[in-house]
């Protein structure tokens, strides 16, 4: 076990299992989150030994949202960085980041797939959080909102990006413009959540989805895969598809991955892939460079 702040970080057998550890304030966000889960992410992306990653929470809520505990300046991003250094950084809007949002980059950049195992209430920055992890499952009732438009901000943490690809634009506008909460039988229906599970059997569910990973796939292909996936996103023409695809073919083809994976299917055993993501992704990677914020 690993030692932050807001969260724990555990590793069994390729999974590791990162617990917002806030349960007496239902595991609000807060800006040493923010420091805590990108650190948690580094240290899965860096042990070749974590073959995915599962977020949840301690206690009986996932994360209720931003720590309101600052009142009405909570949203005040000056009024956070005097708070902070005690004025003595000058406060420049153009370089205002939301702390969500980096926590997100940070998750689509992961080299391990990320699983939400979403254990209670999932509210604000607690349901946007989980739209760049790539598969969120979750308890019956569990209560999800974007209530941003109710607490007179905007939606963040990437869900302008995420939330529409995840289930069409109507739905992110009427999640969004409403600000309402709503039921994980909802989120289901409407195509945000895989599965439902009871409590007992989330984390179980979570892990069994993680071991199917694990156990199965080479992790550079694994790493490439989801990297594609999420960049094509915005691709304008299936031909840059195309293009990425054909030069990762070439470049994995020859890699030790694809002899083991064809020669242990042909020999009818587990495969014992070689290759590393720490050592041996193919160049360039990415091939789209996460740009650097500008306000």
């Amino acid at each position: 076990m690993s030692a932050y702040e807001t969260i724990k970080l555990d590793v069994a057998d390729g999974v590791a299992t990162m617990t917002l550890n806030r349960p007496d304030r239902m595991n609000a966000f807060t800006d040493q989150m923010v420091r805590d889960m990108i650190a948690g992410f580094d240290e899965t992306d860096a042990n070749d030994d974590v073959r995915a990653v599962i977020v949840t929470g301690e206690g009986r809520a996932f994360c209720a949202g931003a720590d309101l505990g600052s009142g009405g300046a909570t949203f005040d991003y000056e009024k956070r960085l005097a708070a902070r250094d005690g004025g003595a950084s000058k406060f420049d809007p153009d370089r205002a980041r939301d702390g969500g949002g980096q926590v997100g980059i940070r998750i689509y950049e992961s080299l391990k797939p990320v699983i939400a195992a979403i254990n209670g209430a999932a509210v604000g920055v607690g349901a946007t959080m989980t739209l760049p992890m790539d598969i969120r499952l979750a308890v019956p009732g569990a209560k999800m909102g974007f209530v941003f438009a109710r607490r007179g901000i905007v939606p963040e943490t990437l869900s302008s990006y995420f939330l529409p690809r995840l289930v069409g634009v109507s739905t992110a506008l009427e999640w969004t413009m409403t600000g309402r909460v709503f039921t994980s039988e909802e989120a289901k229906e409407r195509g945000l959540v895989r599965s439902l599970h009871a409590p007992e059997e989330l984390l179980p569910a979570a892990r069994a989805l993680a071991r199917e990973i694990a156990d199965n796939t080479a992790p550079v292909s694994v790493a490439l895969s989801r990297r594609m996936i999420l960049d094509m996103l915005d691709a304008g023409h299936p031909m840059e598809a195309h293009r990425l695809e054909s030069r990762l073919m070439v470049a994995r083809g020859q890699a030790g991955d694809a002899k083991e994976g064809v020669t242990s299917f042909l020999e009818k055993r587990t495969p014992a892939y070689p290759d590393k993501v720490s050592t041996d992704m193919p160049q360039p990677y990415p091939w789209r460079p996460t740009p650097p914020f500008k306000g």
